[in-house]
């Protein structure tokens, strides 16, 4: 890949992240399924279990690198739903 490719994509995948009051960076993965080209939350869901065996079999603690958090979402009419995401 060309030097200027690499930085581009870069730059895409750190705007979509972002901060904690205590300054962790992290990332939605609802945010990054549409970076990524998943169009179905489905699809993206199974690539999200697949890393999270990766980060257990790895010897590293689930929860530090996934935490379950919930978005809203509006819906018709005025609805709102809350739908479940990962960071």
């Amino acid at each position: 890949m060309k030097i200027n490719l690499i930085k581009s994509l870069t730059e895409n995948f750190e705007s979509y992240s972002g901060k904690t009051v205590s300054g962790v960076e992290f990332w939605l993965a609802r945010d990054l399924q549409v970076l990524l080209g998943y169009e179905k939350w489905s699809n993206f869901k199974t690539v999200i279990n697949k890393a999270k065996t990766a980060c257990e079999i790895s010897g590293n603690e689930i929860f530090d690198h996934f935490a379950g958090v919930g978005k809203t979402i509006k819906m018709p009419k005025k609805g709102l739903k809350q739908s479940k995401s990962l960071k």
